[in-house]
């Protein structure tokens, strides 16, 4: 087939889902026959018979299998992997468990021929559904996971679903496309910019064949991306207030730890020294959490060097202060103490991470085409995975 014949590309990641791809196919056929289409199956190294089935299926569909045998980014991954093959004017996004109703698709697509650039397949939306009841403890964490989205999602109802379509040239306007986990739905609707988001209502179906692959390690990666969502959409004010609540938790056990040792006779000034190098311990968490997910779009190419380098100069500056406030202040002993020496050690982290690492990005104007290069090297990539 011809790329001129092409109008709709049909994106479908699968791990797994031998089972469920041939009825998945026929009814998109029946959906979409009348239109010119294409199927993408991103299947990530299944060791079921998918690649059998697929083959089968392609003689009688205009069907393609692309097996990424490295997968990387998971679901969201394989959903960009096959945009950047895709032939079609319209990508539709849809799972592989039949879980999306396929004769939906023909919607979507006239929502977008309607003049939309984004619409989203919503269980949420006025005439939108569920199958069979779900427990109070997935609804709580659907809505939590929706409020969470809602600053830079608007009032969609459903940001999180993993039907739906949108134009060539809109995605082709996206900038840092990094989505983890299965969020990519999201990902593209906030950082294509689409300005006209619109929703049609679906049935969300309960899974027959195969396993769920929703984990809790899904759920603090969805947690993840909303961070990166955050920095994007906020890139000035998002890093400071992660910075402000570090810091809030970092003192809180730091001083909790210097009453701790004061109580039991330690001197002032190792009490307050061992009470700030936990502030440090724990921001190296939050530090590796940072260093893990920020990893290609980092200014500095020794983030931990320099965060080594960091907390020395923090611990050092909090001790010089222990030293004049023992030496200066008339009641050592008050609360005045161990604040000035955090304070002090606070102020030195801020300086020389806004100058050094950048995990408070955004304060440094100059260091943002640095980030922005970086961010379109990926999306560059992402488009071409042959360029890699």
């Amino acid at each position: 087939m011809e790329d001129s014949t092409i109008d709709i590309s049909v994106i479908i990641p699968a791990l797994e889902e031998a089972e469920n791809i041939p009825e998945l196919i026929r009814r998109l056929d029946a959906a979409l026959g009348r239109k010119r289409y294409e199927v993408l199956i991103v299947d990530d190294n299944s060791r079921d018979n998918t690649s059998e089935v697929c083959a089968a299926l392609a003689s009688n569909y205009p069907l393609r299998l692309l097996v990424r045998t490295h997968p990387k980014n998971g679901l969201s991954g394989a959903v960009l992997d096959g945009m950047a093959l895709a032939r079609g004017d319209i990508f539709i996004v849809m799972d592989a468990d039949l879980q999306h109703p396929p004769e939906q698709a023909p919607a979507l697509v006239a929502e977008l021929e309607r003049g939309g650039d984004f619409v989203i397949g919503s269980r949420y939306t006025a005439g939108g559904s569920t199958q069979g009841g779900w427990g109070v403890f997935r609804k709580i964490n659907s809505n939590v996971a929706t409020l969470l989205a809602r600053p830079f999602a608007g009032r969609t109802t459903d940001p999180m679903s993993g039907f739906f379509a949108l134009r060539r040239e809109t995605y082709e306007r996206g900038q840092r496309l990094t989505p983890l986990g299965y969020k990519v739905g999201l990902e593209l609707m906030c950082k294509c910019r689409a300005r006209d988001v619109r929703e049609i209502p679906i049935h969300f179906a309960t899974r027959t064949r195969g396993e769920s692959k929703l984990t809790m390690k899904q759920q603090f990666k969805y947690l993840e991306h909303l961070s990166r969502l955050y920095d994007f959409f906020f890139p000035r004010a998002s890093p400071v207030v992660k910075f402000l609540i570090v810091t809030l938790l970092g003192w809180s056990v730091g001083l909790a730890v210097y009453q701790s040792l004061v109580a039991v006779g330690t001197n002032q000034i190792g009490a307050v020294t061992f009470g700030y190098l936990c502030t440090i311990l724990l921001a190296g968490l939050f530090h590796s959490r940072y260093v893990r997910t920020q990893r290609e779009f980092l200014a500095t190419q020794h983030p931990w060097i320099e965060f080594a380098l960091t907390s020395l100069a923090e611990l050092l500056s909090c001790l010089v202060v222990a030293v004049w406030c023992e030496a200066r202040l008339a009641n050592p002993k008050s609360v005045d103490f161990p604040v000035l020496c955090f304070l002090a050690a606070t102020f030195v982290r801020y300086v020389l991470r806004k100058e050094l690492m950048q995990d408070i990005r955004g304060l440094r104007r100059d260091l943002r085409s640095v980030e922005f290069n970086a961010t379109s090297r990926s999306d560059a990539e992402a488009r071409n995975p042959s360029a890699r």
